[in-house]
């Protein structure tokens, strides 16, 4: 594993809550707060979602995806392809009291599907130290006249993956 997807996953490992675009029929780019399920170090991602959904419509007419975490200190943006995945033994596995609260009948309810989304390319910020460091580092910014370095970033194009096509 590269120090980038390292950092990703380390960056994103904790934040089990996220933003999620896709693009409907019309090109509007549509973003909803989604539960990530699962991250593997494949820099693979997973949500459950429900067949009917506007995000699935929208994700079995264009693939294309954007998935956004964020806390006090760092920012991430990932790029990449999602599918709806119909594996009811990997959803069992998923599966949590937070997904039931959207649908109460389990797992094993029809409507009931996985969208995964493999990450093509990637971008992150990170300003370790969180608020104190951002604001430590503007007021340096302010006093010295140098622009805010704001911390470590970098971006990750093509972002290998372990997944057969």
């Amino acid at each position: 594993m590269t120090d980038h997807i390292a950092k990703l996953v380390d960056l994103t490992q904790d934040s089990r809550f996220c933003m999620l675009t896709t693009r409907a029929a019309d090109g509007t780019l549509v973003s909803r707060p989604m539960t990530r399920q699962e991250v593997d170090l494949d820099v693979e991602l997973w949500f459950i979602a429900t067949r009917d959904s506007r995000k699935v419509e929208h994700v079995r007419a264009d693939p294309r995806v954007s998935v956004t975490f964020s806390n006090d200190s760092s920012w991430v943006s990932l790029a990449g392809t999602a599918a709806v995945v119909d594996d009811l033994d990997h959803l069992r596995e998923l599966w949590s009291t937070f997904a039931e609260a959207w649908i109460p009948e389990g797992p094993e309810d029809p409507s009931a599907v996985l969208l995964r989304v493999d990450v093509e390319s990637a971008e992150y910020w990170d300003n370790p130290g969180g608020r104190i460091a951002t604001a430590i580092s503007l007021v340096k910014s302010k006093v010295t006249g140098q622009p805010y370095d704001g911390g470590d970033h970098a971006t990750i194009d093509d972002v290998p993956t372990t997944r057969e096509s």
